[in-house]
């Protein structure tokens, strides 16, 4: 059996509360104190816990990571990588993450995570959207909240978000430039902020190019951002308006969604119809064609988050709020060409 922290208070003639104190080097412990505490370690080989740390630091060392669970099963590629990259964000750090998922349409009448419930946590990361009823519940607990790709209209909070408007403007101003007039776009829960911003990039990029914003052109009542929407919306698309020659999907399943559309109904890609995603998920190099994108640093995104929770738990800045914006790229392939 491994040695505990008893073993080396019991070995060094002396409480559990000072061994905590020398293995967080507190200046209060005198040198003779802090000696024989060290010596009794090395020879038990003892490596101290996390709670034998938060004896004294009054942390847990864990930091949560929470999303719902249709973010994570439909878009897997995309928020696992996050994950990682809050995983990669603490290496090097005394922070562990840990993750829990919330249903989608979490209420007042559902548990939170456990993590939560036990206090095992000093702050928490919220990917993608979450409901109100969520978020009041959390932000009751007066612990450090940052969230990652969704900023709540409810009020003031730490987010890293990324630059979803000129991401949309970036995208559709690819397909102007192609010389694309009759340019759709699809999207799903448009009442979500990144999306909503990339369609508001979406009709600036048009504006800029001197082309009128056509309602035909766009179809944004799909209930969420999932393939087999984007399959329903280019349907709908093309029902609505038969001259399209561009789609700019808002996320990768979506734009994956129209591509077998077109399979489908024999519109070649990109041949009769140019097609543009958002999000650079792998899957896009594998397609035929392969995905013309907007990439989006989906690692970044986790580090950063990482960074700024530390940042805020380390000084107790829980009231000045930071936004931090990152930045997006334009990929091209194979499914987006000039039109003649």
């Amino acid at each position: 059996m491994s040695p505990t922290i008893k073993d080396v208070a019991k070995k060094a003639g002396v409480s559990i509360a000072t061994v905590s104190l020398v293995i967080q080097n507190h200046a209060r412990i005198t040198t003779a104190t802090k000696t024989k505490v060290q010596k009794a370690i090395k020879e038990l080989n003892y490596h101290p816990s996390r709670s034998a740390k938060g004896l004294v630091t009054k942390t847990t060392g864990n930091i949560g990571f929470i999303l719902t669970d249709d973010h994570f099963l439909q878009t897997e590629p995309f928020y696992t990588k996050i994950f990682l990259g809050t995983e990669f964000g603490t290496r090097g750090t005394n922070y562990y993450v840990l993750l829990a998922t919330i249903a989608r349409d979490f209420n007042s009448k559902d548990e939170l995570p456990r993590f939560i419930l036990e206090r095992s946590v000093d702050g928490i990361i919220i990917a993608g959207k979450a409901t109100q009823d969520f978020i009041e519940r959390i932000e009751l607990l007066d612990i450090p909240i940052v969230f990652i790709d969704y900023y709540p209209n409810s009020g003031n909070f730490f987010t890293v978000l990324i630059d979803n408007i000129n991401g949309g403007i970036i995208a559709t101003k690819h397909l102007v430039d192609l010389g694309h007039k009759e340019i759709g776009f699809i999207g799903g829960d448009i009442s979500h902020p990144s999306i909503y911003d990339r369609f508001s990039g979406y009709k600036q990029a048009l504006e800029s190019g001197g082309i009128k914003f056509n309602k035909k052109n766009c179809v944004i009542d799909e209930e969420d951002p999932s393939r087999p929407n984007g399959y329903n919306a280019a349907k709908k698309l093309f029902a609505q308006n038969k001259k399209i020659t561009a789609i700019f999907a808002c996320n990768d399943a979506m734009a994956i969604g129209a591509m077998q559309y077109c399979t489908d109904n024999k519109i070649k890609i990109p041949n009769d119809v140019s097609l543009i995603g958002f999000d650079d998920v792998e899957a896009d190099i594998f397609l035929n064609p392969p995905l013309t994108t907007i990439k989006v640093p989906k690692f970044e995104l986790g580090t950063e988050a990482i960074h700024l929770i530390e940042n805020v738990i380390k000084n107790k800045s829980y009231h000045n709020k930071k936004k931090i914006l990152v930045p997006v790229e334009l990929i091209i392939r194979n499914s987006t060409r000039e039109l003649k």
